[in-house]
């Protein structure tokens, strides 16, 4: 793997590290690009609080590239979505070999969502509580090398939604299903049938492996596998650029009186996506939690 480190004033840190999000980095970090000099300087306030600053007065902005990423590509996504010409202020650097799986096990422990959703990883296997809140659920959860974990912001509000929105004995579409979380979710929320599709062979490798792990029947299949047909429930965790270009497919699977449930959209993107669907449902603003929002809307016909 290698990391794309880019130079910015504290400023552009956040509309950068989202447009190499949006333009396919795996994650983001912020360095001082003036530390260990004479120039370093400390900044102090907690991430989101009124007294954190934007950054150092120099920064770099990581991120971490998956093997065969362009990142002359990864450049002309971030200019055209910022406006910006990148000159010489980059670089690439390798990153060096680790124990991945180890690492990631050490930062992933066990996630309560609310009071009814509980996820564990399989190395925390057995050990759910055993008095729970009836009617509450647990996953085990192997991410393998495929997106959501239930860590990450938007996969949160999605639960949630499916917490205190899933009818028994409904159809549910996870569009974008990565690990198979949502879709075991509405599963084991009483849905009568789930279909998980995935772009990524090895997203619906996790997730066939994710459902078996949890004793829940989900169909998991690549989009051109899906044949015709129309959901109670649809949801989609994807990002932005990609729900506006679904929009007409996934309006279009949403029967009448059904719900769409989307994630993966920044706050300041949200009147966006959500002008995108206008002419089928009405999108609004259902929960926001740490700058992601979760739209919902019904369709009336």
């Amino acid at each position: 793997m290698r990391e794309l480190v880019l130079s910015c004033p504290g400023d552009w840190v956040d509309a950068l590290s989202d447009a190499l999000i949006e333009a396919g980095a795996l994650s983001i970090s912020v360095e001082d690009a003036d530390l260990d000099t004479d120039d370093e300087r400390p900044i102090f306030g907690e991430p989101g609080g009124e007294d954190a600053p934007g950054g150092w007065q120099h920064n770099r902005v990581v991120g971490l590239l998956a093997d065969g990423d362009d990142p002359q590509q990864i450049l002309v996504h971030v200019e055209a979505e910022l406006n910006i010409q990148i000159t010489s202020d980059w670089f690439l650097r390798d990153v060096p070999d680790q124990d991945w799986v180890r690492l990631t096990q050490s930062q992933f422990g066990p996630i309560q969502i609310g009071d009814r959703v509980l996820i564990l990883p399989s190395w925390h296997a057995g050990e759910a509580p055993i008095n729970r809140p009836e009617g509450s659920i647990v996953i085990e959860l192997d991410p393998g090398l495929a997106f959501g974990t239930g860590s990450h912001p938007t996969t949160h509000v999605c639960l949630s939604w499916l917490a205190q929105n899933m009818s028994s004995g409904v159809r549910v579409l996870d569009y974008g299903c990565g690990s198979g979380i949502l879709a075991i979710a509405a599963k084991m929320f009483g849905a009568a049938h789930v279909d998980a599709v995935d772009i990524d062979e090895q997203a619906v490798l996790s997730t066939v492996h994710n459902a078996h792990a949890n004793h829940t029947d989900v169909h998991a299949l690549l989009p051109d596998q899906l044949i015709a047909g129309q959901y109670d429930v649809v949801v989609a965790n994807i990002l932005s650029n990609p729900l506006k270009v679904l929009a007409p497919m996934l309006s279009n699977r949403v029967k009448v009186g059904g719900y769409l449930v989307l994630s993966g959209v920044l706050a300041r993107q949200a009147q966006e996506v959500a002008a995108a669907y206008a002419p089928w449902l009405t999108m609004v603003v259902w929960a926001e939690r740490e700058g992601w929002v979760c739209l919902a809307g019904q369709r009336a016909d």
